[in-house]
């Protein structure tokens, strides 16, 4: 694929990066019962221009109106959920009218708008926040979680214990298992409980009181849950502890009256989530990854298990080649619409039984040619249309309608051609972009393909070649295949370099073989593939190849790394939230057990970076946050300073250095408020202009990006 996007090449809000940062951003997706309305939440900046706040829009399913807005605060509003009798449910920790507790202001609660418009109100508030709203198709029945202290028995008694730890300052967390931390949060001393109660029960001025489903424990951390269309079932991944100080989740269903709780889905060798029950309130559908092992990647599949719980469960499609990220059924039960990754791209599926669901096999086929990846998929109740946010690198994600019956009835199943997704108008337009888009395919060393998106400057020619900005993705196991807000290549091209976003060993979406090639070897086939498809990248004539860099977080951080390690032949290297040394990272990780699953020790020291730093003879600029718990940030602070001690280019007698540390001690995995993304693209744009475009040297935060040329 190529898309021009060149011609006359105006001003574009990639050209400064305070019109970058005050885009909007556009997230989520519900559809109500009757199919007539679609919302979604947009993000912008706060008036500060220091934080974000979201609101609802309404967009037009059929596409002849224009969105609206729905919903104003300082505080925002997200997570849309539709009630089936037509009210739109939402969360949002704006004043709650009918409160005079401050305290109770900083905690989002549930609210209602009404379907034929009005005002909203409160409907729910817990003392830890309101969140994870489900709303059942066909009954009033609404399910949140919230999280609890462990030793309150009701939302009441958790209130009192709270009050008590503010007022005596107490923030001391007291463990009995694992883990403590996840990405950039301490685990407790709260955690997760759900709770379901009737909406109609809810007077106009009342609160609900809602019936608890679960008790104490950290089963629900990160749960995936479901409710049954009569709402009398709650369906929900539950962790549950394996030895070595490691866990995997199971699934169960919840008698949304009584509580009951019994297990539907307990596979010892397998983690399982994103359950969806079917239309008719009788299946299950869900995710199954198996859980992983030093030579085996995870298998993941789309799988299914009668909701009473009869029969055993089965996997579905176990033939097809792909890894399925979400389910969503067809109205009539007869198949689900899955998304997943494919060469670069997530397209829609549809997966139709043969027979009854469970009973014969499956066929599965591509329902949508869009270069793009589909998230957000909401079918329309009579099985006509499907909607979903479409998003690639070409463009941020926008709401589009997709013509399913049009496709099922172009052919026999198997035999059917993708349709392309028709956008509807959106609350917030597509930017204007600083180039074009194309892709660079090469062949690996062991003869296997590997592609890369190549972003290109406008003017980018044999006469005016670009210098080349290769950027590894994180994961490891993921694709280069959607729009990034923190990991924005655009902004790069807006100062003339072209940007390489490849996809080598471990990416998803080119089948298990693909993710094999790298599996517990990732200085291997994925540095190789990288150097094949950057060797392809430079043999065009719109690059300049004497001017290149290397960057990439996580873990492209990571093989940025590895690259500064093995080769001279980049100018600068930008490395991210990265991991350095592989034995202080495996233990220190939020999750170590699953570092442990896939890494021997003999594996892990043969892959480490660290062990390369005598080979470091390019300019490095390290990036961390301090409140990084994937990456901690031992790592970045011992990176630093073997840098300067015993790399191949180590600091001067003086003290004095090429290499650059930016250090964020509020930030996390990511850098996520508006003024540290700018210092983070300013500190990054500067350290590349020096080494890359030979500016004259600067210190990240001196050295403005409208001033690099």
């Amino acid at each position: 694929m190529t898309q021009d996007t060149s011609a006359e090449t105006p001003r574009t809000p990639f050209d400064d990066l305070d019109d970058y940062l005050a885009l909007g951003r556009l997230g989520g997706l519900a559809l109500s019962a009757d199919g007539r309305r679609l919302v979604t939440t947009v993000q912008t900046l706060d008036p500060e221009r220091t934080g974000s706040v979201s609101a609802l829009w309404e967009i037009d399913p059929t596409g002849a109106r224009p969105a609206r807005r729905l919903t104003r605060s300082a505080a925002g509003e997200s997570a849309a959920v539709f009630t089936a009798g037509g009210e739109l449910l939402f969360t949002s920790a704006r004043p709650d009218p009918e409160s005079t507790g401050s305290d109770d202001e900083k905690k989002a609660a549930l609210w209602a708008l009404p379907a034929d418009g009005g005002e909203a109100r409160v409907v729910a508030t817990t003392p830890g926040g309101v969140g994870g709203v489900l709303a059942a198709r066909d009954a009033d029945v609404v399910s949140l979680s919230t999280a609890v202290l462990p030793s309150a028995d009701d939302l009441e008694a958790d209130a009192e214990l709270r009050t008590a730890r503010r007022d005596t300052k107490v923030n001391a967390i007291w463990h009995t298992g694992y883990p403590v931390r996840h990405w950039d949060h301490d685990l407790g001393p709260d955690a997760p409980r759900r709770y379901a109660f009737a909406l109609g029960d809810v007077a106009e001025g009342e609160r609900a009181e809602p019936r608890q489903l679960t008790g104490a424990g950290r089963q629900l951390e990160e749960h995936d849950a479901a409710l049954s269309p009569d709402g009398g079932t709650l369906v929900t991944s539950w962790a549950v502890a394996d030895p070595g100080a490691a866990r995997r989740t199971i699934l169960v269903a919840i008698d949304t009256a009584t509580g009951e709780r019994r297990t539907l889905v307990d596979d010892p060798d397998a983690e399982i989530g994103a359950p969806t029950v079917s239309p008719d309130g009788r299946w299950v559908a869900y995710v199954t990854s198996t859980i992983t092992t030093p030579t085996d990647p995870p298998v993941v599949r789309a799988a299914l298990v009668a909701l009473d719980g009869s029969g055993e469960p089965e996997v579905l499609a176990d033939d097809w080649d792909r890894w399925p990220s979400s389910l969503t059924w067809l109205p009539d039960a007869g198949g689900l619409v899955v998304t997943a990754d494919d060469d670069g791209r997530g397209p829609v599926f549809l997966l139709t039984f043969d027979g009854a669901p469970g009973e014969g096999p499956v066929t599965v086929e591509r329902v949508t040619a869009d270069d793009a990846v589909l998230t957000d998929v909401r079918v329309a109740p009579d099985g006509s249309a499907l909607y979903a946010l479409r998003t690639s690198y070409a463009a941020p994600s926008e709401p589009v309608r997709v013509d399913l019956a049009a496709f099922v009835a172009s052919g026999e199943p198997g035999e059917r051609a993708p349709v392309d997704a028709v956008a509807l108008p959106s609350p917030v337009p597509a930017p204007e972009l600083p180039g074009s888009l194309t892709e660079v395919v090469t062949t690996a060393a062991d003869g296997t393909r590997v592609r890369a998106w190549l972003a290109l400057p406008a003017g980018a020619s044999s006469s005016d070649p670009a210098p080349l900005l290769l950027w590894i993705h994180g994961g490891p196991l993921g694709s280069w295949n959607a729009w990034s807000w923190r990991w924005n290549p655009w902004l790069m091209v807006a100062r003339g370099y072209a940007v390489l976003l490849p996809d080598p060993a471990l990416s998803t979406g080119y089948g298990q073989e693909f993710v094999a090639r790298g599996w517990g070897a990732w200085g291997d086939a994925p540095f190789t593939d990288l150097m094949a498809v950057q060797d392809a990248a430079e043999a065009r004539d719109d690059v300049d190849a004497s001017r290149t860099a290397a960057m990439g977080g996580s873990f492209g951080g990571y093989m940025a790394n590895w690259v500064a390690g093995h080769t001279d032949r980049f100018r600068a290297v930008v490395t991210h939230a990265s991991l350095w040394a592989l034995d202080g990272f495996g233990p220190t990780t939020d999750h170590a057990y699953y570092w442990a699953r896939e890494m021997t020790p003999e594996m892990r020291d043969a892959h480490s970076p660290h062990r390369f730093v005598g080979d470091i003879t390019t300019p490095v600029l390290v990036i961390h946050g301090d409140k990084d718990y994937r990456v901690p940030i031992g790592e970045g602070l011992r990176l630093w300073r073997e840098l300067l001690a015993d790399s191949g280019l180590p600091a001067a007698d003086d003290g004095s250095t090429v290499h650059r540390f930016l250090y964020f001690p509020d930030e996390n995995h990511w850098i996520l408020t508006p003024q540290h993304a700018k210092v983070w693209y300013q500190g990054v744009l500067a350290f590349l202009a020096e080494h890359v475009l030979e500016v004259p040297a600067g210190e990240g935060d001196t050295v403005l990006p409208t001033t690099l040329g």
